[in-house]
């Protein structure tokens, strides 16, 4: 379900839209066939948690999922895209970490798993059912004491050429906090990120919002 980056333009995340987009001759994919850094917001923000479970949330090609089980951390990657997963399958196997990665292909709005993990982490994906809602569901699958890693595009960035976004795939900072200003919840990092990274030969300027929040003991 995820990806680092979309092209700007209205249409449907839908399963034939993810598929298009990891295909390696895909329309949009000027990256294809090289591998993208861990996002940074990931080492920043997780370093400091002991290994436990994680779900890498839209985990694409793996990047977040591989980084997160060479760290010691027992991984599910889950995505809607099975292209994307057979490479994320194959990224594992040659970095010796098949051991400590599940791979579910799903749609997340509707994965009903029977457990919980101790991270939950999402970047970038864009599931049809808007991102306040796609937060909120992913939340429902943080156990507690554990934590819940947002990383998306900030809102107000779509229809700007390149680097904009539809519409439902951004978010404002004050929008993904909001959901999470109940008791049950603790925001321990909250702030919004300009950086540039290489993108089809040139450089993109990305604008995002990260959210880090902790789920309480009862």
């Amino acid at each position: 379900m995820s990806a680092h980056h979309e092209s700007a333009g209205t249409h449907g995340f839908d399963r034939a839209y993810w598929e298009d987009h990891w295909a390696a001759d895909g329309p949009q994919r000027p990256d294809a066939g090289r591998r993208l850094p861990v996002s940074p917001y990931l080492p920043a923000e997780t370093g400091h948690l002991p290994p436990g479970s994680a779900l890498d949330a839209g985990c694409g090609q793996g990047t977040e999922a591989l980084w997160l089980a060479d760290r010691g951390w027992q991984v599910t990657g889950a995505d809607l895209s099975a292209t994307a997963l057979a490479e994320a399958a194959r990224r594992a196997e040659a970095a010796g970490l098949e051991q400590r990665v599940q791979w579910v292909e799903t749609d997340l709005t509707r994965w009903e798993p029977d457990r919980s993990w101790d991270l939950v982490a999402t970047h970038y994906a864009h599931p049809e059912s808007g991102q306040l809602t796609f937060y909120d569901r992913l939340g429902e699958l943080v156990a507690p004491g554990g934590t819940l890693l947002i990383v998306g595009h900030r809102h107000g960035e779509h229809g700007h050429g390149e680097q904009g976004h539809p519409e439902g795939a951004t978010a404002t900072l004050a929008g993904i906090t909001g959901r999470f200003a109940g008791p049950g919840w603790s925001v321990e990092a909250a702030y919004e990120n300009e950086r540039t990274i290489p993108h089809g030969g040139r450089d993109l300027s990305l604008r995002d919002v990260v959210v880090r929040v902790r789920r309480n003991l009862p």
